[in-house]
Order: structure tokens, then C-alpha cells, then sequence
């Protein structure tokens, strides 16, 4: 969000809180991307914030209820206040449970991955148990191809990359969907930036992207030593995975809306690694 877009959701979030019953007198921004995170002080309430137009907050919420009672490792909702989504000045508000960060504070480090692979491992299976509408993950896949197949919404695309993400997404999509694996319902964008380092260990955030497929398909967005830790999975479908999730990610770069800062490198950057991948002999694809 931008400063004037960010400073409205802040106050919208701080209000919500207040006529709560929850204290707000402050905001701490953890996270500005297309919706905005803060943590509400002295309430210590973290708030979700996204214009109305943009959200999906219910579907979210209803994850993380049924979520929380299988005792799944994903954040929770906050316990004070009744389960919805909080309408206030154009934004959709959620609240959830602030969480300190382990002591010391870190990122997710490879000592990590065997932890990380058990929790994505145990929310896996909880997911396995619910039985709720949600989009596939092909679904996901047509959005990006709409968003290259659009010069408009992607002006910078040089017509040559424009190709390869075309092309990239349209094969490793038919390829996926031909080898007939097992799906389920999944986080959807488990990597390790919707990953909490906490003092009641790994949990899970921004259940928003739910969608169902292969396990590989959320696998693939996580550090590749990662899935090395999770047992039973096809590792030639999990490499289609990643080469599909990447060539997404990379079009999400060049939406000439996109506010991931230094977003423009790693489109580059990203654009670059596909091609070598498509190049490299067959066994060594990611």
C-alpha cells in the first residue's frame, strides 16, 4: 500500500480494535504488501487490513477456526473478539494472535528445514480432514496467464519473455495435470515469508491462498533442502512444480502494479533462471 492508502488502514484497524474493547493507542507496520499487518499496542492485537474489493478474509478465517482445532500449526485467530471480518472505511479488518518471535529473533535458516518440513507435513494433514469449497491451483496458474497474456497490465514484459512465461506456464500446467497425482487442499504459498519463527515453534500465516493440488505444488515454494525432510513425495513432479511456481512468481514481477520492493530485478533474475532451466538436460530441471 502506498504512505496515504497505508495510513487509512492503520486508522481504520486501530479503530475497529478500539470499538472492540481492545486497546490501540498504537501501530507497529510488520508487513506492507497488498494488504497490510500491524501489531495494535498495548492490546497487542495483530491486524490484517485489505481494501473490500481485494479480500477473501471469510475463507481465510474459516481455515484457521478449523485449522486451530486439529491443533494444525497456523497462527491463530485473536480470542477476544467474535471470529469475522471487520468492515471500516473501504478495508476489510481481521484480527489474529500476536505471537513473540523465538528468542533471538531470526529468519528461517537451514537448521530449520527439517522442523519446517514436519510442520508443512502436520498442516498437510490437517487439511487432509477438511472438506471446504476452494479454487484449484490451476486456477491460480490462469491468473498469471491472463496477467502475461495482457500489455497492458504487463507494458514492461519484453515480447520475448512474454513468450517464455506464456509457454512455460501453459506446458508445465498440461504436464502437472497429466501425471494424475494425488491432490488435496493446500496452504497454497507456504514459503518461508508466510513462515513464523515463534517461542511455540513454526506456524503457518496468510491462509488466504488455499487451493487444491499435489502436495508438490506447495512444496515447491519452499527451500528445495526442505522437501529432502518430507517423506513420500515424487520428486520429478515436484520439480515440474517449481519450474510452474516460478514462472508465476516472475509474472507477478512485471504486473505494472506490483509493489514488491526490487520487484523488477528478480523478475529479471527469475526470467534468467527458467530459461536456464528449460535449457539445462532433463535430470537436471528443478
Amino acid at each position: 500500500m502506498g504512505p496515504d492508502e497505508a495510513a487509512r488502514a492503520i486508522a481504520a484497524a486501530m479503530a475497529t480494535a478500539s470499538s472492540l474493547g481492545l486497546a490501540a493507542d498504537d501501530a507497529i507496520v510488520l508487513q506492507n504488501s497488498n494488504k497490510l499487518t500491524v501489531r495494535l499496542l498495548p492490546g497487542d492485537v495483530l491486524a490484517r487490513v485489505a481494501p473490500v474489493a481485494q479480500h477473501v478474509a471469510q475463507f481465510e478465517i474459516e481455515l484457521a477456526q478449523r485449522l486451530t482445532r486439529s491443533r494444525s500449526p497456523v497462527a491463530a485467530l485473536d480470542p477476544r473478539v467474535e471470529p469475522r471480518v471487520y468492515e471500516r472505511d473501504g478495508f476489510a479488518i481481521t484480527l489474529w494472535t500476536y505471537y513473540p518471535p523465538a528468542e533471538p529473533p531470526r529468519e528461517i535458516a537451514p537448521a530449520d528445514y527439517a522442523d519446517y518440513a514436519g510442520a508443512l507435513k502436520r498442516l498437510h494433514a490437517g487439511l487432509r480432514e477438511l472438506d471446504i469449497p476452494a479454487p484449484h491451483f490451476t486456477d491460480r496458474v490462469a491468473e498469471a496467464q491472463q496477467l502475461v497474456a495482457s500489455r497492458d497490465r504487463t507494458p514492461a514484459l519484453a515480447e520475448a519473455d512474454r513468450d517464455l512465461l506464456a509457454e512455460t506456464l501453459r506446458s508445465r500446467r498440461r504436464v502437472i495435470g497429466d501425471r494424475g497425482a494425488a491432490e488435496q487442499l493446500l496452504h497454497g504459498e507456504p514459503h518461508p515469508g508466510n513462515v513464523l519463527t515463534t517461542r511455540n515453534g513454526l506456524l503457518f500465516i496468510d491462509l488466504e491462498t488455499g487451493c487444491r493440488g499435489p502436495v508438490e505444488f506447495d512444496l515447491a515454494h519452499a527451500p528445495e533442502d526442505v522437501s529432502e525432510c518430507y517423506p513420500g513425495i515424487d520428486h520429478d513432479l515436484l520439480g515440474e512444480c517449481r519450474l510452474l511456481v516460478l514462472a508465476m512468481v516472475t509474472a507477478w514481477r512485471w504486473d505494472r502494479d506490483d509493489q514488491l520492493p526490487d520487484g523488477r530485478r528478480l523478475g529479471a533474475e527469475w526470467l534468467s533462471q527458467i530459461r536456464a532451466a528449460l535449457q539445462a538436460p532433463r535430470g537436471d530441471q528443478p
